[in-house]
């Protein structure tokens, strides 16, 4: 297993970024935390409010917003759209994940078969329509199948793993960050056996993605992008642009395989963008309303846009160049 950092001249890639367009939307519902937004088939932009219990919608082309309101004690942390139409949300502070009917808000809950997982944390979708979570503070890893009902969980190996991001790969074994630990983790979606991959020493991955046949994470304690190869476990590093204070968070990858991330050390927070290709950064640009904290991106591919939600309470589009 090797680690490896790479440093890279910050002012030369910020000076050619290119041109980037980021709007944002004020959400009429004040200091409600909205995050982590997802699109649907018609583009109509979802997001919960994680401090307002409620599960928001955007239409971009009037910027009318609406929401539905969540059942006492839901606190979402995380909703996303299930082949292109279906709502699903992450109870973190009810111990649930929820099906949520986009005409009526009414919420089926898929409760967790462990009360020690009361914390569902971030959803995503697998090949073959099974969710798979994060359970961040119980320290779980799970999987729900849509169609029974059914809720597997893995539970970490040592108290304060913190199982945060997620993706899942083509094959459809699920990645994860355990934030509280210098681990990436993985599950075998046949055996439900876990495998951990070390990172360097200190490093604390939040987010994570699938990029150029590798895991890539952000570092937020140590202010660096990674790259885990999972055929020999080792790791590359580089610097991210504003340095050990960047606090790296949110994570997305384009359809050009390129990852875009926000910087949210600096304020305002800045969306930096590296190519796996050049292993070079690329882009680095301002939140126009400072973000605060950006917490969660996505790409979607449809439009060509990263969508982001942030703590000065909007919800805010990057126009991918």
């Amino acid at each position: 297993m090797r680690h490896a950092v790479v440093a890279f001249a910050a002012l030369s890639l910020i000076a050619a970024t290119p041109k980037i367009d980021i709007r944002e939307w004020p959400v009429p519902w004040k200091d409600t935390r909205p995050r982590d937004p997802a699109v649907d088939a018609t583009g109509r932009v979802w997001f919960v409010g994680q401090q307002g219990n409620y599960l928001g919608w955007l239409d971009p082309k009037n910027g009318a917003f609406g929401k539905f309101d969540l059942p006492k004690g839901t606190a979402p942390h995380n909703v996303i759209v299930r082949n292109g139409r279906e709502l699903w949300i992450a109870g973190n502070g009810d111990g649930y994940i929820g099906l949520v009917d986009a005409k009526s808000g009414a919420v089926k809950r898929y409760p967790m078969p462990d009360k020690s997982a009361g914390d569902p944390h971030t959803l995503t979708t697998a090949p073959d329509g099974s969710i798979w979570f994060t359970v961040q503070t119980g320290g779980f890893v799970g999987r729900l199948d849509p169609r029974s009902g059914n809720v597997r969980l893995v539970e970490m190996p040592a108290r304060g793993r913190r199982p945060y991001g997620i993706v899942v790969d083509a094959s459809g074994k699920p990645w994860f960050n355990e934030f509280g630990s210098n681990f990436i983790g993985t599950v075998d979606p046949k055996t439900m056996k876990l495998r951990e991959y070390a990172l360097p020493e200190g490093a604390r991955s939040r987010r994570i993605a699938l990029s150029d046949g590798a895991i890539w994470y952000v570092d937020y304690a140590r202010g660096f992008l990674g790259r885990l190869d999972p055929a020999s476990g080792n790791v590359d590093e580089w610097q991210t642009p504003a340095g050990k204070s960047s606090l790296p968070y949110a994570m997305a990858v384009d359809d050009r395989g390129r990852l875009w991330l926000a910087e949210t050390g600096p304020q305002p927070n800045r969306i930096v963008g590296f190519d796996p290709a050049t292993r070079q950064f690329f882009a680095s640009v301002e939140v126009p309303s400072g973000g605060s904290t950006v917490r969660h991106m996505i790409f979607h591919p449809a439009t060509r846009e990263i969508w982001f939600g942030a703590d000065t309470n909007t919800i805010g589009r990057v126009k991918v160049p």
